[in-house]
């Protein structure tokens, strides 16, 4: 043993002593999972937020990282800088903001036995993206792009038109949407929007109209003629809009009866088309 080492011996037990030498990490300490989730959020929910910025509200959180680590984290996540970001503006946010003037356009088949065997019949029908309140349009067999100017004619009457007060109507790229329909719907103050190819979720809610109505009743009946495709149509928008509830908007009925209108009785089962729709509600006593 020399006197270095018992001198080693003795400054490492100093710096146990003071430093906490065996327990201390090297380096920073790393930003917490919680500080990484608000920093995305913030930068996503807010594309005009620069690093000082996001470093203000974070500190308003007690959450206190410099502007290095927010860039770090934003470039982690493929987020660019606020200048590039509020250069562009998603499909998220262009339906959030205008979900109150904008509504889908969308048309799906159904196979009915006629006189002439299985017959494909196409249904068009129009979604208002901030109530989900669904309008058949039309029902035709055989439809091509004269039905589908006509039905744009119907949709936007002055009186009747459920596009009234609409400025933007989505639509995919059916070639049924022509020219001639986008100018019908111009000249009522409406903007047609196509979707960029390959993009079903662009247009969520009136595929998933879609989806619901085939699952819940279409697919589980066998219709016989035009006429019970009409009804069956008819009886499930009604259940949707008044009887089912949506779990997209709260799990709440989209227009409720009125309380009056309730019933304060015992509590019963309704149905349509024969017990395939069902719902419950209070009775009037």
């Amino acid at each position: 043993m020399t006197p270095d080492t018992l001198l080693a011996w003795h400054r490492t037990l100093i710096a146990r002593k003071y430093i906490d030498h065996e327990r201390r990490a090297a380096g920073r300490p790393p930003v917490t999972a919680e500080t990484r989730e608000w920093v995305v959020r913030m930068a996503t929910e807010n594309r005009s937020w620069g690093y000082t910025r996001i470093q203000g509200a974070l500190a308003n959180l007690d959450h206190h990282v410099s502007r290095g680590t927010i860039a770090t984290i934003l470039r982690q996540h493929g987020i660019e800088p606020a200048p590039e970001r509020q250069k562009r503006t998603t499909w998220q946010e262009f339906l959030r903001t205008h979900r109150d003037v904008l509504a889908a356009a969308d048309a799906f088949s159904v196979e009915v036995w006629t006189a002439r065997g299985l017959t494909r019949f196409a249904v068009l029908f129009v979604i208002d993206l901030a109530t989900r309140r669904v309008e058949i349009a039309g029902i035709l067999r055989e439809p091509d792009s004269a039905w589908v100017v006509q039905c744009s004619r119907q949709l936007t009457d002055p009186d009747n038109g459920c596009l009234r007060g609409k400025r933007f109507l989505l639509h995919d790229r059916d070639p049924r949407f022509t020219d001639a329909f986008a100018d019908t719907l111009a000249a009522a103050g409406v903007e047609t929007l196509r979707l960029p190819p390959r993009s079903p979720n662009l247009n969520a809610y009136a595929e998933r109209f879609v989806r619901t109505i085939k699952e819940s009743c279409l697919d589980r009946v066998i219709l016989v003629g035009e006429r019970s495709l009409r009804v069956a149509i008819h009886e499930f928008v009604e259940h949707d809009h008044h009887e089912r509830n949506h779990q997209g908007m709260s799990n709440r009925l989209l227009f409720p009866a009125t309380s009056s209108d309730r019933g304060d009785g015992p509590v019963a089962c309704g149905s349509r088309l024969g017990g395939l729709l069902k719902y419950y509600h209070r009775a009037a006593a």
